[in-house]
């Protein structure tokens, strides 16, 4: 009797080591999920577009600015009801894959599903272990103001059968690890082409001109809502041609490279995302970049003796010192500005970018290397828009440069005090 309960009492306090042990590996595996999830949170930058300004993390209310209206993010903490903490997994994966919310309702492609569509089962499941220990907050965006009938959420569902497929990301036997790492980075996870690619009359991204350039609204200066250029990712000649790898792994990991500084918008892209991933993700992202197809949208122009001298002439006053009458610029740190003859900015097909730099000058990133490019001096108040055009016509006919005309009416629209 007495060896019966010793062997009873060593039975049941194996079974409670068991279970310990037990919880603690699902504690630690756990932990391990959320840690992941908050990895590729970063790489999908889900920050940036769900905080608005002077608000808590990931609780919504950044207004994005649309052709079609105003589209506000949304609460995406552990919150049970203004956020996404009574969501399921399966919901979860379904606003990820199908762009459909917990009711059933079509999410806008301003959530862009149709890159996130492409994850993995595996990674949508770290993201969702993560995002349910986002602290809670009760802040409920405004209502979308949405011109008619776009407010309209069942209009999505047509929309979706001619532009959306849902989708995984199918690795490449042909290429190298290195080469789908970035690819999986670039088009599922950082959603790239949702500011890279060009869109249709219906907002849809231009599938046989990706990555190719295209524009969007944003903050300039001074807080009013202007256009910004997305430069052409291929290796067209207006594109990332005149770009090595470490000319890009340089660029997404500190905001510095030999062939530009970040600005504007993709400012908060490298804070916010890339500059905190690993090294060997942000080479595989470079890696890719410099294997997209060239996809040329940027027209050639021709100006006449008239126009080159004027435009000369304004360029050699207030841009030919630091950045030298060849367009050649100099090296990060340097007492200059970097390359124009080549710039993707400068050849975009789209030119707002190229007129906000003239007018408000550039805030660049803080460094974390010890060179970098100094800011660019804003000439709003120097040049008229006439002179400004001058300026970026010349830039974008010159040193082998293409880019299409410039008018003295584009330049109007990205004043500030102008609304």
């Amino acid at each position: 009797m007495i060896k019966a309960r010793a062997d009873w009492r060593r039975f049941f306090v194996s079974v409670v080591v068991l279970i310990a042990a037990a919880t603690e590996g699902a504690s630690a595996l756990a932990q391990d999920a959320v840690a992941r999830g908050r990895y590729l949170a970063t790489a999908a930058n889900c920050q940036t577009c769900h905080t608005r300004s002077g608000g808590k993390p990931y609780e919504g209310g950044l207004p994005f600015t649309t052709d079609f209206g105003v589209i506000y993010s949304t609460n995406i903490t552990s919150h049970p009801q203004a956020g996404i903490g009574r969501w399921t997994l399966a919901q979860f994966v379904r606003a990820f894959r199908e762009g459909v919310d917990e009711q059933g309702q079509h999410l806008y492609p301003a959530f862009p599903y149709t890159a996130f569509t492409r994850l993995t089962d595996a990674d949508l499941a770290d993201l969702y272990a993560y995002f349910k220990t986002v602290p809670a907050s009760a802040y409920r965006a405004p209502d979308n103001d949405m011109r008619f009938p776009f407010g309209q959420r069942q209009l999505l569902g047509p929309w979706k059968s001619m532009f959306f497929e849902s989708a995984r990301l199918t690795p490449r036997q042909d290429r190298s690890a290195e080469w789908n790492r970035g690819a999986y980075l670039v088009e599922a996870l950082g959603h790239c082409g949702a500011c890279h690619s060009p869109r249709n009359l219906l907002g849809a991204e231009k599938t046989d001109q990706a990555m190719a350039g295209g524009w969007y609204y944003d903050k300039i200066p001074g807080g009013a809502v202007r256009r910004w250029s997305a430069v052409n990712l291929t290796q067209a000649q207006s594109g990332l041609r005149a770009w090595s790898i470490g000319d890009l792994t340089s660029y997404l990991k500190t905001g510095h490279g030999t062939r530009a500084g970040s600005f504007g918008p993709m400012n908060e892209v490298i804070e916010n995302s890339t500059r905190n991933l690993s090294d060997a993700d942000v080479r595989a992202m470079a890696v890719y970049l410099k294997s997209l197809p060239a996809v040329e949208r940027s027209d050639e122009q021709s100006l006449s003796d008239r126009e080159r001298g004027a435009g000369e002439t304004l360029y050699t006053i207030h841009c030919g010192t630091c950045h030298l009458p060849t367009g050649a610029g100099a090296k990060p740190g340097e007492d200059l500005g970097p390359p124009l003859a080549g710039s993707a900015v400068v050849q975009s097909p789209e030119p707002y970018s190229l007129i906000n730099i003239i007018l408000y000058g550039t805030q660049v990133i803080t460094p974390t290397p010890p060179k970098a490019w100094k800011n660019m001096k804003p000439l709003y108040d120097s040049l008229d828009d006439d002179e400004v055009a001058q300026i970026a016509n010349y830039l974008r006919s010159s040193w082998g440069n293409r880019g299409g005309k410039v008018t003295e009416a584009d330049v109007a629209e990205q004043r500030s005090d102008d609304e």
